[in-house]
């Protein structure tokens, strides 16, 4: 029988909408959860709607619920599909990985593999990016896999924020240094690392100078070697679109992104965000 592939993203892939429609991506969104309500990421909060109630209202997030994604995996049984593909941000910041694969264990008459992208943002969304061309492109099951795996310890994300106060708040702080930064305005540049924890690439004194830090991240790890580059912003367009403009003048870049953050991810980082998300091709 001949194979038919449905992928399955949660929210935080942060890939934008035009590529989701394109390419029929389906999208578990995340909760951020406010002591009156709790909203879908991205479908009924924006994330402005996060950041223009900072800081006197600091909302909670969590996962998509396990019905929900017993419903999504159960739609695509229904729909003919055979296989079933998830990409998850991160099982060291987030337990929507575990949830999915739990989730999975209630179908035994499709294949459902859940890969666990060991990052988030855009890190993840160039993981789906991929798998969702290549599942276009027609390749199979076993392909689609070998190839995500190959590409995930090739994609880097890296991030500059203007306060650790959410991160710490959030309990996501990981192996990123807390109070004495603070003190010092001293702006890590933060990466995430192969077990998919946030840590500490660099530490610069001042906001401006950490962006600037932040855009010596690409020579450092690519070189003059090709390579695809997601832009995004949390609340900071402005700064976004000035990286974005001076990034995409490099020769070497061969696809180029420029998004927002999802608003699950702005509750943990705060406004003031810049994020640099590629991998070499």
């Amino acid at each position: 029988m001949k194979e038919k592939i449905a992928l399955i993203a949660d929210s935080a892939c942060d890939l934008p909408q035009s590529f989701i429609n394109e390419l029929g991506i389906r999208i578990l969104p995340l909760k951020v959860i406010y002591p009156d309500r709790q909203y879908s990421d991205r479908i009924d909060i924006q994330p402005m709607d996060v950041y223009n109630r900072m800081p006197a209202e600091i909302p909670t997030t969590s996962m998509p619920n396990l019905q929900e994604i017993k419903d999504a995996m159960e739609s695509a049984r229904q729909e003919g599909f055979t296989h079933v593909l998830a990409i998850t941000l991160s099982s060291g910041l987030s337990g929507t990985y575990q949830a999915m694969k739990l989730a999975a264990k209630d179908f035994d008459d499709i294949v459902i593999e859940v890969f666990d992208s060991l990052t988030l943002c855009m890190g993840t969304g160039w993981m789906v990016l991929d798998a969702a061309r290549n599942i276009a492109n027609g390749l199979s099951f076993d392909s689609v896999m070998k190839k995500l795996a190959s590409l995930q310890p090739r994609v880097k994300a890296f991030y500059v924020i203007e306060t650790l106060e959410y991160l710490r708040k959030g309990g996501r702080i990981g192996k990123v240094a807390g109070m004495l930064g603070d003190l010092l305005n001293l702006k890590p540049i933060i990466s995430v690392n192969t077990e998919g924890i946030y840590y500490t690439y660099a530490k610069v004194r001042g906001y401006h100078k950490s962006i600037d830090r932040l855009m010596g991240v690409i020579e450092e790890q690519v070189a003059n070697k090709p390579f695809n580059l997601a832009v995004l912003h949390g609340g900071a367009k402005v700064e976004g679109e000035k990286v974005f403009a001076k990034l995409s003048k490099l020769p070497n870049v061969r696809e180029l992104i420029f998004s927002d953050i999802s608003p699950v991810l702005g509750v943990h980082t705060g406004p003031g965000l810049i994020a640099l998300c590629f991998h070499e091709v």
